[in-house]
C-alpha cells in the first residue's frame, strides 16, 4: 500500500475563526489582494480586521465561476496594487481564482502554459504568493485542494491549474459565515460536498487516511444537509456541513474523484451551470451506473463493498444494500431545490460531445470502473 497526503500548512476551524484573520495574515504580507464574490460588501468586517493590523487591501471581485481572463485580470490588479499576499474570501470559485492568481503572481509566462488539457500542462516552478483561503460556502473544499478549476469559453470546457505548491498557507473555516446562505445554494454546495465524500471513498486511489475523512464526513452530511437547507440558522448543522466540505476537500486532494466530476468539467465549460448543481443532478445516476457496471464486470471489486458501506452510513440501516444508498440520494435530490440539467440548456444533441470530453477528464481516471460510452451517455440522459 502506497499513498501520500498533503494539505494546507495550517487549518483553523470553528465559530469566530475568521475574527482572527487580520492577525494571522500580517505574518505573510502587508498589502493584500482580497478576492471576493460579486458582493464585496460582505467582506467589510474582514477589511476592518486587516486595517486594524496595519494591512492595506485591494479588492478584486469575481462574479460567477472564474475563467482564464479572471485570473489574468486578478494578477494585473495585484501587481498594480503592489500586493504581496492573496486572500480568497468566498465560495469555491473565489478561492480557486485566488489560488490561481497567487500562482501566476510568481511564475513567468502565460496561464495557458500551465493548464491541463487545453494548455501545455507545465509544472509551476516557483512557489505562489502567500495565499489564505476563507470559504463562505460549505461544498467545494477548495480551501485544502491543490488545484484551481478555470473555465475557457474559447474551448468550452473547464480545466485545472494544478500543483502541490498551490496549497494555501492557511485555511480558515468559520461555519458561521455560511449561516445566511440561501436554501438553493446550501443545497447545491452541500450535495457537492456529499459527492466529494462518496467519490474518493469508492475511487481507485482510496487510501486509509482519506477513508477516515470520508466516513466521518458522510455521517455529518447525512444528518445535517437537509437541516442546513431548511433551517439555515441551525449552527450545529452548519458546523457539520462545513466539516463535511473540509473533509471532502482533504479526501479528493489526496485520493481522487470519479465520473460525476468527470462530467462536471465539460458541462460547466459548455453551459451556464453551477458546479454544485451539476454534481447534485448527476450523483444518484452515476452511483447507479457504477453499481450496475461493477456487478456485471467486477463483482469482487472492493468498490462494490464500499457502496454498501455508503448505504449503511446514509440510511443508518445496518442491513442496507448498496441500492438503498442510491435511493437515499435520489430522494434527497428530489426533496431539495435541485434542477435537472436541461434547465441550463443541455439537450439530447449535446450528449455525445459531453461524453467524449468527459472520458478524457482527469477525474474520470479514478472512477472505480471504466464506464463505456453507452453507459456514460445513458447516465447523462437521466440527469437532463
Amino acid at each position: 500500500m502506497k499513498f501520500e497526503f498533503a494539505t494546507a500548512t495550517r487549518i483553523v476551524f470553528g465559530p469566530e475563526a475568521a475574527s482572527h484573520l487580520g492577525q494571522n495574515a500580517k505574518s505573510y504580507g502587508q498589502r493584500a489582494l482580497l478576492v471576493t464574490g460579486s458582493n464585496p460588501q460582505r467582506a467589510g468586517r474582514l477589511l476592518s480586521q486587516l486595517a486594524e493590523n496595519n494591512l492595506s487591501a485591494t479588492l478584486f471581485s469575481v462574479a460567477g465561476e472564474p475563467e482564464i481572463s479572471t485570473v489574468e485580470n486578478g494578477v494585473a490588479a495585484a501587481k498594480k496594487g503592489n500586493c504581496d499576499l492573496i486572500i480568497g474570501y468566498g465560495g469555491g470559485s473565489v478561492i480557486d481564482a485566488g489560488k490561481a492568481i497567487a500562482a501566476m503572481m510568481t511564475n513567468e509566462g502565460a496561464l495557458l502554459d500551465y493548464l491541463e488539457i487545453i494548455g501545455q500542462g507545465k509544472a509551476l516552478k516557483k512557489r505562489p504568493a502567500p495565499f489564505i483561503a476563507v470559504p463562505t460556502t460549505a461544498g467545494t473544499g477548495a480551501e485544502v485542494t491543490r488545484n484551481a478549476v478555470l473555465g475557457s469559453p474559447e474551448h468550452k470546457v473547464k480545466v485545472s491549474l494544478r500543483s502541490p505548491l498551490m496549497l494555501p498557507q492557511i485555511a480558515v473555516i468559520d461555519p458561521e459565515l455560511t449561516c445566511d446562505l440561501p436554501p438553493a445554494l446550501t443545497a447545491s454546495t452541500g450535495l457537492d460536498a456529499l459527492t466529494q465524500l462518496i467519490e474518493p471513498f469508492v475511487c481507485l486511489r482510496a487510501n486509509p487516511m482519506t477513508d477516515g475523512f470520508c466516513v466521518d464526513g458522510l455521517g455529518r452530511a447525512a444528518r445535517s444537509l437537509r437541516e442546513a437547507v431548511f433551517n439555515g440558522q441551525n449552527k450545529s448543522a452548519r458546523e457539520d456541513m462545513a466539516l463535511a466540505s473540509l473533509f471532502g476537500g482533504l479526501a479528493l486532494a489526496n485520493a481522487g474523484l470519479g465520473a460525476v466530476h468527470g462530467f462536471a468539467g465539460p458541462i460547466g465549460g459548455m453551459f451556464p451551470a453551477p458546479h454544485g448543481a451539476v454534481c447534485a443532478a448527476l450523483l444518484p445516476h452515476v452511483m447507479a451506473a457504477n453499481l450496475r457496471a461493477l456487478r456485471e464486470r467486477e463483482p469482487d471489486s472492493y468498490a462494490l463493498r464500499r457502496y454498501y458501506r455508503v448505504a449503511l452510513i446514509l440510511t443508518g440501516n445496518p442491513h442496507a444494500i448498496a441500492d438503498l444508498g442510491v435511493e437515499w440520494v435520489q430522494k434527497l435530490v428530489a426533496d431539495l431545490p435541485i434542477p435537472k440539467l436541461g434547465v441550463y440548456g443541455l439537450r439530447e444533441e449535446h450528449v455525445d460531445d459531453i461524453v467524449a470530453k468527459a472520458a478524457n477528464a482527469s477525474s474520470m481516471k479514478a472512477n472505480p470502473i471504466v464506464l463505456t460510452p453507452d453507459e456514460l451517455a445513458q447516465t447523462l440522459r437521466l440527469a437532463l
